[in-house]
């Protein structure tokens, strides 16, 4: 296991900390669970079934000591969580959809998180992002003074570490979301201890090239500044003046980037998702996330590709989140 991830073991481990798992008879959940109960990591909350949860675990040979199962249909404090879905969502839901909503294993973990009987969630192995994504927007809800969730990758290839944004929520952001998008990818480097440097990519490099496009992202850059003027970050750049040194002294002299970014920002989902597929199927990174960003609580979402060793990681980085 890289650095990284010794390093969120280590930060996680004796902190006390429940992740839910929604997805609770997945062959991959269940493994990655046991593990990390019996490392003593955390604490993983199970959803589902407890009789079919735990025949799933004995066919495959898995131990769910110190895993804790919750039902939705024989929950004890159900009512408890109805009531407090009807307050959360302000007229949106009466009692009587909410009895409907929160047998959905999604829903009721995410009201897990927000009760705070639980410290964060990790799904989609066998959800859709939107199915994801849709209760903690509702329930967790952003931040203050965040418009919107964003999603980003670490890109880890042995001792190099950078951070892809916004690779798997917002597909079309204007300039104020790629300023927001650039401030909280900014936070989420802190956390895997990489020093932010911020690079607002485009398909020119200051000017370069004029287009509504390149405008987008030079505006987003001056909101970013004006917002964090300690952040170090600039841009409109293209990905090589970026990176590369030699390059970016050519065509970006005057930037405070010297091709040393570390936090790249695409300007649109079509970009960032094709741009994080590029750096892992030909330049041997491995992708970890997405990770969402930008809520009160954390929850994470989960390739439907994933296995085992994505799901224990995921759960590290969400638990990393919580503190």
């Amino acid at each position: 296991m890289s650095d990284l991830f010794t390093g969120l073991k280590t930060k996680v481990t004796g902190k006390e900390l429940k992740i839910v798992f929604p997805e609770g008879t997945d062959e991959r959940i269940l493994k990655a669970s046991s593990r990390l109960a019996a490392e003593n990591i955390l604490t993983p909350i199970l959803i589902g079934n407890e009789q079919e949860i735990k025949g799933k675990a004995s066919e495959l040979g898995i131990s769910l000591d110190s895993v804790e199962i919750y039902d939705p249909a024989n929950f004890g404090q159900f009512d408890d969580l109805v009531t407090s879905f009807v307050e959360r969502r302000k007229g949106k839901a009466s009692e009587e959809d909410a009895r409907k909503i929160l047998l959905d294993e999604n829903y009721f973990g995410t009201m897990l998180v927000h009760t705070n009987q639980a410290h964060g969630l990790v799904s989609g192995a066998a959800h859709s992002t939107a199915d994801t994504v849709r209760p903690a927007l509702q329930i967790i809800k952003t931040k203050d003074g965040v418009r919107k969730t964003s999603g980003v990758f670490i890109m880890v290839r042995e001792d190099e570490k950078y951070v892809f944004a916004d690779c798997a929520i917002n597909i079309s952001p204007d300039s104020q979301d790629l300023a927001e998008i650039a401030i909280e990818s900014a936070k989420t480097a802190d956390m895997f201890d990489i020093e932010p440097r911020v690079a607002m990519l485009s398909f020119s490099t200051k000017g370069s090239a004029k287009s509504p496009e390149t405008d987008k992202v030079s505006e987003a850059v001056e909101e970013a500044k004006r917002r964090n003027p300690m952040l170090v970050l600039d841009g409109e750049f293209q990905f090589d003046a970026a990176f590369v040194p030699s390059v970016a002294k050519a065509k970006a002299p005057d930037s405070i980037i010297k091709g040393d970014a570390n936090v790249f920002i695409f300007p649109s989902l079509e970009a960032g998702n094709i741009g994080y597929k590029i750096a892992q199927r030909l330049g041997g990174f491995e992708a970890v996330g997405p990770i969402l960003q930008g809520l009160n609580k954390p929850v994470n979402d989960l390739s439907r590709g994933c296995n085992e060793e994505d799901v224990y990681k995921l759960a590290l980085i969400t638990a990393a989140q919580s503190l």
